[in-house]
């Protein structure tokens, strides 16, 4: 089914628009986390916790995360997907996907 349709040139504008930015934060996030990442690689190694530049001070943080195996806790308590469902939600979500032509 395609579901193409064709658009006022001001929205085909906004479109490329849209997908250069997005193209941009990409490049940028991942300059970014190369950046992050020798920050931690350097404090977790003994180096400064804490780099102060010009206009931003980055602050290198240690923390523990927990999560849980629902799967295997669903398996181990019995608990049957018939019985998740009564427990779940469902909500409209509306987003844009771009991608390049």
């Amino acid at each position: 089914m395609n579901t193409t349709t064709t658009v006022t040139t001001s929205a085909a504008h906004d479109v490329d628009t849209l997908g250069t930015l997005l193209a941009q934060i990409t490049a940028l996030t991942k300059k970014a986390d190369l950046i992050k990442d020798g920050i931690k690689d350097s404090a977790s190694l003994g180096g400064d916790k804490v780099i102060e530049g010009s206009l931003f001070k980055a602050t290198y943080i240690e923390s523990n995360r927990s999560s849980v195996d629902t799967k295997k806790m669903y398996a181990d308590l019995g608990i049957t997907p018939a019985q998740i469902a009564r427990y779940t939600t469902t909500s409209a979500v509306y987003s844009v996907k771009v991608t390049s032509r």
